[in-house]
């Protein structure tokens, strides 16, 4: 592996960033990711499922229509956290080595009471647990999935294994109460770490990583009822109805997102739906109790930053990890009715499709449906209510970001050993509106299963893993949406920018 140090992130630390200011000053944080969400499932992205708080989120704030992630769960938990590509294609121990800093340091470095609540899968033993790596307080699953009403019983996907759910001190907690449902659980634990944080009077920063809508499907009664035969017409209803709000709210311009149509693996409804309708279409009502939960549980943290009077000093963003998942981990067994904590269901790739409207493909892809997140960001004090940009923006960007708002510089060494610098670009002028772009100094770059891509201004080149076709190129300015493959007609530009991503997969250490 390379010790890859981008001269942005050189030129960075040599300008610096300004000094401390007293704590009042600097605003709280706090970083809400969904799991396994697509585009278009919260309301302010054209989506029918109930999100309220999210929508208000957006309204009161920074709507951004080109913001990326890295297609799967641990890589754009490694990069959210260092503010760096993964390291050897995201394998191993290479997402959080001795060599990355974490948000959690970084903030703690800076002043602030740092915690998590929710998903890690970066690793459960040490060096590579919250409590090594920065952060104060952390409560929540540290693999990749559970039972959503008891983490504790065996997870099939891990094998019959039991997960490994912990609590504070990074004490192993086997044992949930009756009415335990994890959604609710990362929340409580939030509020808890933010009113000791405001009690102390130090700023904070706050991860909160749900693990919803990602599978298995399970989600309280009260919420399932709410889309009962809500989606019996199907996805591909579903799709179009999502596109046309889209369209109508002024989301996306159907001239730049034409609508690309179904992926290879997709069926349209009337031959891909299962015989049991009833097990068919709870998959999507569950999933949607699910997102609806989890923006319940927003509510409860707007609700009291604004009790304890905080709400207008702090930055919160909500955002997910990768597009919706066509996975199907058990297959489609229609005895695993979904809802329930005694079964294990998931959505699919056709409903899955219809979640990443108006996008191709979805998670571990590098095409858009992959790698598009829907991200929303208000701060009260200093972001303007009610503005969309279509600014470029990665999760990568977040570390420097921060530190900005925190006004920290970036160590260049810990405990005498070097650090690699973030590899983002800080979006904290495009919050306080002193500009409508940020410029990106490099393109950016995607790899997970062989799946690759590069973008770079307004052009993007893709290669699939599986595909005939090679590299494909696409002209986000005028095709978003990926329906006019042009490489053929520019290969200049496909041998420059394919170039580029071979150079940048050396320096990281992927193996494709």
């Amino acid at each position: 592996m390379k010790n890859y140090i981008p001269v942005l992130s050189v030129l960075l630390f040599l300008i610096g960033l300004p000094g401390h200011s007293p704590a009042e000053e600097r605003p709280n944080i706090i970083l809400i990711m969904a799991d396994d969400m697509g585009w278009s499932d919260i309301g302010c992205f054209g989506g029918e499922i109930a999100t309220p708080h999210i929508d208000r989120i957006a309204g009161e704030g920074l709507k951004f229509t080109r913001f990326y992630n890295n297609g799967k769960c641990t890589t754009t938990r490694a990069s959210l956290l260092t503010g760096l590509y993964p390291r050897n294609g995201g394998r191993g121990i290479e997402l959080l080595n001795e060599n990355m800093l974490t948000l959690g340091e970084a903030m703690r470095l800076a002043g602030y009471q740092t915690g998590i609540s929710g998903k890690w899968h970066n690793g459960s033993k040490a060096p590579h647990r919250p409590i090594d790596r920065g952060f104060d307080l952390s409560y929540g699953l540290w693999d990749g999935c559970s039972n959503f009403f008891d983490p504790n019983q065996p997870d099939p996907k891990f094998k019959g294994g039991r997960v490994r759910f912990f609590g504070e001190d990074d004490k192993r907690i086997t044992e949930f109460p009756e009415d335990f449902y994890t959604t609710d659980a990362f929340t409580d634990h939030a509020l808890v770490s933010i009113r000791k944080a405001v009690e102390a009077k130090k700023p904070f920063f706050h991860y909160i990583p749900y693990t919803a809508p990602h599978y298995p499907l399970h989600a309280r009664p009260e919420d399932i009822k709410k889309y009962a035969g809500k989606y019996d017409e199907g996805w591909d209803v579903l799709r179009k109805a999502r596109y046309q709000r889209q369209v109508k709210m002024g989301l996306i311009d159907p001239a730049i997102y034409p609508e690309p149509g179904p992926n290879p693996d997709n069926k349209n409804w009337e031959d891909g739906k299962n015989e049991n309708l009833d097990w068919e279409t709870a998959r999507m009502e569950v999933y949607a109790a699910m997102v609806d939960r989890m923006d319940q549980q927003i509510g409860r943290v707007l609700d009291v930053l604004d009790e304890l009077k905080v709400a207008d000093n702090t930055v919160i963003i909500f955002h997910s990890d990768n597009g919706g998942c066509p996975e199907k981990p058990g297959g489609n067994d229609t005895e695993h009715f979904p809802g329930p904590k005694d079964f294990y269901s998931h959505v699919g790739q056709n409903w899955a499709y219809a979640q990443n409207t108006p996008f191709r493909r979805y998670k571990s892809d590098t095409h858009e449906g992959g790698i598009a997140t829907p991200m929303v960001v208000r701060w009260p004090a200093r972001i303007k209510a009610g503005r969309t940009t279509e600014q470029v923006g990665h999760i990568i960007d977040l570390m420097p970001t921060f530190l900005e708002l925190a006004e920290r510089e970036y160590p260049v060494k810990r405990d005498g050993k070097p650090l690699y610098l973030p590899e983002g670009v800080s979006l904290a002028p495009l919050f306080l509106d002193k500009t409508e772009s940020v410029k990106r100094p490099a393109p950016l770059f995607w790899f997970w299963s062989k799946n690759r891509a590069v973008q770079e201004g307004r052009w993007k080149l893709v290669w699939e893993n599986g595909s005939k076709i090679g590299w494909e190129l696409y002209n986000l300015a005028s095709d978003r949406t990926e329906t006019k493959n042009i490489a053929k007609e520019n290969p200049s530009t496909v041998n420059q920018l394919a170039k580029k991503w071979f150079a940048w997969a050396e320096l990281t250490g992927v193996k494709y």
